[in-house]
């Protein structure tokens, strides 16, 4: 007997213009409503992954994650910004596949996705407050009142909140006036980083090249005019010291004051 629904086996994703991907077709119309429906790419996996590390000394269940998604592996690129995607079985956290993970949310209070934002907003808390010196602890509620005030501002606006998006909120978390524990040190530049590399047969013609050298000409004849100016400049201020010496042959000596 053929089952009364049809399974989730794969999906067609687009490109949005807030460089996330989408879900446009699903082989399961019936239960899975494209509209607003995001998914997380491999790059976004991998970066949720390294998270959640971070949360493993305060109660983080790895099977809890995996429970929350369905995996997904490309299977043919569509052309127009838009991705096949093939179902599979693999773990998200143990695969050597780039995989896309689309969150379980047919049931958005009581399914496994919602079960993983409660369980990740949990150990965030328990590692803050072990963290840092609250004046008072702080609370699940908390984080999760604050966090639905920033997502009900976007859906005023109309804009729908990515899964990547939702998650991060979660695990970036940190109280007004608190830096974060996990901000990654400035990147030092490297200066020759992104200049090509020249060959020695074309650094010694760039060498030999005349047209590269006014720079220097130029520096050169502003050298001998600075040398010109300031021998013209002592020449005349010895002119000067020497009318100044007759001017003083001139003058009357001054009387010295009788004390």
């Amino acid at each position: 007997m053929a089952k009364a629904t049809s399974t989730l086996d794969w999906c067609v994703i687009r490109l949005g213009e807030d460089h996330n991907w989408w879900v446009h077709e699903t082989s399961d119309p019936v239960r899975w409503d494209v509209d607003g429906l995001s998914i997380v790419d491999p790059r976004q996996v991998s970066h949720l992954i390294e998270l959640v590390d971070a949360l493993r000394d305060y109660g983080f269940d790895q099977d809890v994650f995996e429970s929350a998604f369905i995996p997904f592996r490309i299977e043919k690129d569509l052309g127009n910004g838009k991705v096949r995607l093939k179902r599979v079985k693999d773990s998200l956290f143990e695969s050597d596949d780039k995989l896309f993970a689309l969150a379980d949310t047919l049931d958005e209070e009581n399914g496994p996705y919602a079960d993983l934002l409660d369980h990740l907003t949990r150990c965030r808390v328990k590692m803050l407050n072990d963290l840092f010196e609250f004046e008072s602890k702080l609370t699940v509620d908390e984080v999760e009142d604050e966090i639905r005030e920033e997502q009900n501002a976007s859906f005023i606006e109309g804009k729908a909140i990515h899964t990547f998006e939702e998650l991060s909120a979660i695990l970036d978390f940190m109280p007004a006036g608190y830096e974060s524990d996990d901000e990654a040190p400035a990147k030092e530049i490297d200066e020759d980083e992104d200049l090509p590399e020249i060959d020695a047969e074309e650094e010694e013609k760039l060498k030999n090249d005349g047209s590269l050298k006014w720079d220097e000409d130029d520096e050169d004849a502003d050298d001998e005019e600075g040398k010109d100016g300031d021998k013209e400049k002592d020449e005349d201020e010895d002119d000067d010291g020497d009318e100044d010496d007759a001017d003083e042959d001139e003058r009357p000596a001054k009387r010295s004051r009788k004390r």
